[in-house]
This record gives structure tokens, C-alpha cells and sequence, in this order.
């Protein structure tokens, strides 16, 4: 999806006290569904909400098999997801001794699609705008 560019897009934030210091907190304004993409989608392209909203809903399980399979994944446009595990607690005395049960969590990771110029510098990601407006919101009385 193409951004339009020189508009300004606008992130959230609340004030919240940490160790006696105030900080900006950002936050989301609310959680958009498969049927609000799939109605986006659809009037984007050429296929109806109803075909987008089927493919989204089997996105998942089929994301999911590939990652299961070993593989990462990129979706041109949106990103890289691939598995990580993290091994907790005590490490072992010998890499004999190193195996897979010392994981205790599987966690899947997202990197957003990005562009870099010749010298390898990020230009900018698909998913994050490049100029945003942080706006203050008050807790709703």
C-alpha cells in the first residue's frame, strides 16, 4: 500500500510517573478486526471483502506451518516473521549437554519490510510512517 507522502500520521501517548520522573506512554486508540482489513483490502484492489476475508483468516495457520517447517517468512510489503526461541535458567557445563529442552519459551518475531540506500542506511519500513505527530490524550472523565 502507498502512503501518501508529506502527510503527517498521528501515534498517542498519556503522562505516567516512573521513579519520580514523568515520561510520555505511548498507547493504541483501539484494535481494528479481520472484517475492518478485509473491508479496507477490498476497496483497494479488485477482490471482494469477502474473498480477502477468507485469505486473512487462513493466513494465519498457513504463516504458522511455514514457521513450523523452519522457515521465516516475508511478506513483501509488510514484513519478516520468523521464530526465536529463549533458553531460561541455568546453561550447561558442556555444549554435549546443550539441547533443545532448555528452551521454555517460543516466541514469534516481526520485522518490518524496510528500504536502505547504497551506503546501507534505513530509509524508511512499510508498516512504521515516516513522520508521525505524537498527540497528548487525557483519560476520558
Amino acid at each position: 500500500m502507498n502512503r501518501i507522502k508529506n502527510v503527517r500520521f498521528m501515534a498517542f501517548y498519556k503522562k505516567q510517573k516512573m521513579n519520580g520522573k514523568w515520561y510520555p506512554r505511548s498507547f493504541t486508540v483501539g484494535t481494528m478486526d479481520t472484517d475492518q482489513v478485509a473491508e479496507r483490502l477490498s476497496q483497494i484492489s479488485t477482490v471482494s471483502k469477502g474473498d480477502t476475508y477468507a485469505v486473512l483468516l487462513g493466513l494465519g495457520e498457513v504463516l504458522g506451518g511455514m514457521l513450523e517447517a523452519g522457515y521465516s517468512v516475508k511478506l513483501k510489503g509488510v514484513g519478516t516473521f520468523y521464530l526465536t526461541g529463549r533458553a531460561e535458567g541455568q546453561g550447561v557445563d558442556t555444549p554435549e549437554e546443550v539441547s533443545g529442552q532448555q528452551f521454555s519459551k517460543l516466541q514469534v518475531r516481526f520485522i518490518p519490510e524496510y528500504r536502505r540506500m547504497q551506503n546501507g542506511q534505513v530509509t524508511g519500513r512499510t508498516l512504521v510512517p515516516d513522520k508521525v505527530e505524537w498527540v497528548e490524550m487525557e483519560l476520558a472523565k
